[in-house]
């Protein structure tokens, strides 16, 4: 049950004490389950990413369209709550009835923000990214279940290697941007740039059928019920990722 998501791993769903998979007679993970606290960790989202949008931008005065102090907040805080949510989440499973819901909460804050501001410059781009973000999530769901496409063992390691080289990049553009050193490429629009990201949004996208998989498996092996919320939680992150992957893809492609 590999995934190239960090938030499911394959001893996601085993017992810490015994290393077998968890059942609890009826109390068991279904899949009509995650998929209803997936569309709750969604609308709690939507709910605080619109908030913080009508917040994020300065609307009057010479500063209007800019930043605002509070959509700052909204941008960092979010980011770093969301951050340090995942990681709880992660190591504390049994957690996730209240860190995930938690989690989308936050991030819909900093997901509102960075919204805004994309949205400010290349007006239209959001609604673009949306519709991309669960075109691809239904694409590949159906695509999954027709069998059309199988997470088989290459296909697993090989989206897990590349999603752990992106993952080594960004985090070098970090730090060397503290110094300030810029990564060439990724933060281009030139055809390098612009095919760079593509190539990270087909590797998020592909984390989708890995989530898809590592969810049926769990439930075919009984998890508790509270995985349900942890399957959840980690198909967020995986969709949090795509979309904010195709924002980037999209504005380097209006500034061509």
């Amino acid at each position: 049950m590999r995934s190239g998501n960090p938030a499911l791993s394959e001893s996601t769903f085993l017992d810490l004490g015994s290393g077998t998979v968890s059942a609890r007679g009826d109390q068991v993970m279904t899949l009509n389950g995650t998929v209803n606290k997936t569309g709750l960790l969604l609308l709690l989202t939507v709910l605080t990413a619109s908030f913080s949008w009508s917040q994020a931008l300065v609307t009057g005065g010479e500063t209007a369209g800019t930043l605002s102090s509070a959509g700052m907040g909204y941008l960092i805080g979010g980011a770093l709550g969301g951050f340090v949510l995942a990681l709880i989440t992660v190591f504390k499973k049994t957690w996730s009835p209240v860190t995930a819901p938690m989690y989308a909460l936050v991030e819909g804050l900093f997901l509102g923000a960075v919204s805004a501001v994309f949205e400010q410059r290349f007006p239209g781009i959001v609604f673009q990214a949306v519709l991309a973000t669960f075109g691809t999530l239904i694409a590949l769901l159906v695509a999954y279940r027709s069998g059309l496409i199988k997470a088989t063992e290459n296909f697993k390691l090989g989206v897990v290697a590349a999603t752990g080289g992106i993952a080594l990049l960004y985090l070098a553009s970090i730090v060397l941007g503290l110094f300030g050193i810029n990564v060439p490429v990724i933060h281009e629009a030139s055809g390098l740039g612009i095919a760079f990201s593509v190539f990270v949004v087909i590797v998020a996208a592909l984390n989708l059928v890995l989530d898809f998989d590592f969810i049926e498996s769990g439930v075919e092996q009984g998890a508790p019920k509270f995985m349900e919320w942890y399957g959840a939680f980690g198909l967020m992150v995986t969709l949090v990722w795509l979309y904010v992957e195709f924002l980037r893809l999209l504005s380097k492609i209006q500034q061509r």
